[in-house]
């Protein structure tokens, strides 16, 4: 029976798409996951790959594959797809652990729906290519490629919802470590703990072949405790130029000067180490309030808003309110709406609910230029424009949630926005606070903003003198006055120094 070496290179079968001599580092990486024999160039190139461990004895449980960017990453995921739905079925005996009636499935997870089209498109051209592998297809629909031979390869986005009750003769991950899921902060992790199970029964393959990103989640877990290491979950990384040498060497150095920690993962396959993690999951939920989705408006309070607007089609038009009590910021309520929508109907609705919290002011970005700032007041709300960008608002927010001086809404959106928050040094060592790629922070960009509006101090009564005889002596109702008011001013200093330093012992001073 063929491997799944000769099948990429055979031109009657994958060897019309994966048949250049270029293709050397994909072959020795996938010889030494499927257990294949390799000879001494080979066998060395495999070592530079995997840390230099020796191949398993035996096809590997876990396939890890970290690669540059144009690696030809997806279109490798679609053709190990198309073997292990195929020969790699009739070859491993996985079809035989199916009851009766029961249809396989070899699933392909990609980052968004744009890149699962591209996967699929990937799919559907490796059968047309070869008279042989399209003879054994039966149907092609929206979702993937049924097979004769009772499996069904469906190409899909990242969710650990899809992915459960199912039995799976092999799963491939595509770019696991950019995976984004509004549900979870750890897409990757949730989608990895539902295949498990799931290849269970079948004793089934599971590849990621991924980008490098941050020094977290999934793949840098795996790569952490196996690479270069004996076991059946193989890890292999390498540049761009290992997997793809007809790229233009020119093209990766303009990379490194632009910016060099960048270039690293982008190009050489390496994990960033100027992107860390913000905000820990245990501060978020310590500041969480436990099924509290929003509070009403209180006669009598005082609410701030902040807003972050949008134009419709891409991003959400979110809103947030907060008051301040006690030295603490209570968030009262959030609003999220996804594209598409008119601008004017949200502005509608988001301006009838700051008028119930009694709000004729809201605070926003610069989005739009005067086009949001016109939809507002046209509602009867002014619209300030903030006067810090996003950056600050979640770094002086951080020691406010550090202190537990917050009480965020039980909103799952906002906690996921929260904890995926990423922090990045420029070469100049200035630091960033913003999503990590494919992530969204619409929501915790306005919670961000009321917050910090709300935590500012409150205005101190003025207190005005009421003549020398009540002014006259120590015990005078003036001198009591003037002392609160002086005790008051001073407490504001207080809190003000506090701040200062949490936001110096946090690092972000």
């Amino acid at each position: 029976m063929t491997n799944i070496v000769e099948a990429f290179t055979d031109p009657q079968l994958l060897g019309q798409s994966f048949g250049e001599d270029t293709r050397e580092a994909w072959r020795a990486v996938l010889s030494g996951a499927f257990a294949l024999p390799m000879d001494d160039d080979r066998l060395a190139l495999f070592k530079r790959l995997s840390g230099d461990r020796e191949p398993p004895q035996r096809q590997a449980r876990e396939l890890w594959a970290i690669a540059g960017r144009r690696s030809d990453k997806t279109h490798t995921a679609a053709g190990i797809a198309v073997y292990l739905a195929t020969i790699g079925a009739e070859l491993d005996g996985t079809l035989a652990r199916l009851t009766a009636g029961e249809r396989g499935v070899v699933q392909l997870l990609a980052v968004d729906r744009q890149q699962a089209k591209v996967a699929l498109g990937y799919v559907r051209g490796l059968f047309a290519d070869s008279p042989v592998m399209s003879s054994l297809v039966e149907k092609e629909n929206t979702e993937g490629v049924l097979l004769r031979n009772g499996v069904s390869i469906e190409v899909a986005t990242n969710s650990h919802r899809a992915v459960r009750g199912r039995t799976l003769l092999a799963a491939i991950l595509d770019e696991c470590a950019f995976f984004k899921d509004e549900a979870t902060a750890t897409p990757d992790v949730e989608v990895y703990r539902a295949l498990v199970p799931s290849l269970a029964t079948t004793g089934g393959m599971l590849v990621g072949i991924s980008s490098p990103y941050a020094r977290r989640g999934l793949l840098y877990s795996k790569w952490r405790k196996h690479y270069g290491k004996p076991g059946d979950v193989l890890v292999v990384q390498g540049g761009t130029l290992d997997f793809n040498p007809t790229l233009d060497p020119r093209v990766i150095a303009e990379a490194e000067q632009d910016d060099p920690e960048a270039a690293k993962a982008e190009w050489h396959g390496q994990f960033r180490a100027d992107v860390e993690g913000f905000v820990t999951r245990e501060a978020v939920d310590a500041c969480t309030v436990p099924a509290r989705i929003e509070l009403p408006p209180v006669a009598g309070e005082r609410y701030t808003a902040f807003v972050d607007p949008s134009g419709g089609s891409k991003d959400a038009f979110t809103l947030a309110i907060a008051h301040q009590s006690d030295g603490v910021a209570v968030v009262d309520a959030i609003r999220a709406q996804k594209p598409p929508f008119s601008p004017e109907a949200v502005v509608k609705e988001f301006a009838g609910l700051l008028k119930e919290y009694r709000i004729s002011k809201v605070v926003g970005d610069r989005y739009g230029g005067e086009f949001p700032r016109e939809l507002f007041r046209k509602q009867g709300i002014a619209y300030k424009l903030s006067d810090r960008p996003k950056s600050d608002l979640y770094r002086d927010m951080l020691p406010l949630l550090n202190s537990g001086r917050v009480e965020l809404l039980d909103n799952g959106r906002l906690q996921n926005e929260l904890t995926s928050l990423e922090r990045r040094t420029s070469r100049a060592g200035k630091d960033s606070i913003d999503h990590p790629p494919n992530g969204t922070d619409d929501v915790v960009n306005a919670v961000a903003g009321c917050i910090i509006e709300a935590a500012k101090p409150k205005a101190v009564p003025r207190v005005r003198r009421m003549g020398d005889s009540i002014s006259s002596g120590s015990n005078s109702g003036s001198s009591v006055l003037d002392r609160i008011a002086q005790g008051q001013k001073a407490s504001g200093r207080l809190a003000s120094t506090r701040r200062s330093f949490l936001r110096d012992a946090d690092g972000f001073g």
